[in-house]
This record gives C-alpha cells, sequence and structure tokens, in this order.
C-alpha cells in the first residue's frame, strides 16, 4: 500500500500533526524528509531500510556522504542525499547551541520591562498578554488588539484562546497610556475583574495588569487588586 492508502493517524505527517513529532519514529522523520520511497517501498519502508544498514544509529547515518546515499539505496537520488546531509548537520548543530532562556517574571518591574521596549513610543493604545508557565518564566507575547489615542479594546476568548493553546499557567496583560498618565480608568478595571474570574474558572492565574508609560507604570499587583 502507499502512504497515502494508510490510515491517516499512521501517516507520518498527519501522525506528526496529531499526536506531536516525538510520536514518530526515527523512520517516520526520515520519511518525511525524503518525501518518496520507490517502486518498490513506501518512504516509510526505505527510511527504515536505510536506518538498518547503519544499526539505526543516527551518527552513522551522518558519516556518509550524498554519493554514498545515492549509490546504496535506489529511490534516493541527490536532492533526497542531500536534504538527509542537512537534516543530520542541522541536528548536530542544534546539540551545540545553547538552550533557549526564557525571561521569567518575578514582580511587576519584570513585567514593565518586558513591554516598554513594545509600547512605550507608540501614540495609540495597544493590549499585549505575556504568557507563562508554572516557572513564571515567558512562553509567548501576543499582541490581542490596538486602539485609538485613549482607549482599546480586548476580546476575552481571544486572550483565553491563546493562553490554553500554550498550555500557560499564567497571563500578564499589559497595555499603555499614550497620555503618559499610568491611572487605569474604569475599563481597564472591569477587564481585569473579569478576565481574572474567567481565567480561574480554567485554572489559569491573572498573574498582572501593568498599565504603561514612558518611564513609569501601574501594577494591578502591586496595588493588591489581584
Amino acid at each position: 500500500m502507499k502512504i497515502k492508502e494508510w490510515a491517516e493517524e499512521d501517516r507520518p505527517r498527519e501522525k506528526m500533526l496529531l499526536k506531536g513529532i516525538a510520536s514518530l519514529s526515527d523512520a517516520e522523520l526520515l520519511a518525511i524528509l525524503i518525501g518518496s520511497g520507490n517502486s518498490q517501498e513506501t518512504a516509510v519502508q526505505l527510511s527504515q531500510r536505510i536506518l538498518g544498514s547503519v544499526n539505526n544509529n543516527l551518527n552513522a547515518l551522518g558519516k556518509l556522504s550524498v554519493k554514498e546515499l545515492m549509490s546504496k539505496f535506489k529511490g534516493i537520488g541527490k536532492v533526497k542525499a542531500i536534504i538527509i546531509n542537512a537534516a543530520l548537520e542541522l541536528g548536530k548543530r542544534r546539540g551545540n547551541s545553547d538552550p533557549v532562556q526564557r525571561p521569567a517574571i518575578r514582580a511587576s518591574k519584570d513585567a514593565y520591562l518586558l513591554f516598554h521596549p513594545l509600547l512605550c513610543d507608540l501614540p495609540h493604545e495597544e493590549l499585549w498578554i505575556a504568557l507563562t508557565n508554572r516557572s513564571s518564566q515567558v512562553i509567548e507575547k501576543v499582541k490581542i488588539s490596538q486602539g485609538g489615542t485613549n482607549e482599546t479594546s480586548a476580546d476575552l476568548r481571544i486572550i483565553l484562546k491563546a493562553a490554553i493553546n500554550a498550555l500557560a499557567a499564567g497571563i500578564i496583560v499589559c497595555h499603555n497610556h499614550p497620555s503618559g498618565n499610568t491611572r487605569p480608568s474604569r475599563q481597564d478595571d472591569q477587564l481585569t475583574q473579569r478576565l481574572r474570574d474567567a481565567a480561574r474558572l480554567i485554572e489559569i492565574k491573572l498573574l498582572d495588569h501593568i498599565v504603561l508609560a514612558d518611564g513609569n507604570y501601574y501594577s494591578y499587583s502591586d496595588d493588591g487588586k489581584l
């Protein structure tokens, strides 16, 4: 059977999307790279044979040249051999790279410094969120909305959807006041309370809401309003 005739959850690409990349075997990952097999083998079968030739050792596979891959395996032409070599070289370089250091939010000043470069010089209001893990490290920053010179709106569903998709444990909200006045408005208070209560229902904590101006900020957490 051709791979496209397999059950969807068994096809390497579809399986990766459904179950995550960690669920794929080395042969399935290699099959995604080469894309197709030959007249006798699917891409997965060809990949299994390639790996079997090096006792399933990826380091040994990385030592095979483009010419060796082309000469030893039917269905592996120059382009596929180059792709295999390039992928294994990337894996080697990744191992030599420093791990990504995510910024951690331990206090309101950390949140202010995180958002200040994004918002300090804007002539209009924007609302952003930072999503954090259980160690208070920032997973990602997301722009939620953009408004006028004195107001912006926020859809709680967009905020919560972003948090759920990121498997976040915490949310930090930040928006700017171009006027330079960091005093929160009644609308800011209402948004903070509604988001805090909605996030609590899905066991996500609203850690802070920062109102930012260039050189100064207001923190709901510091003011005891969370």
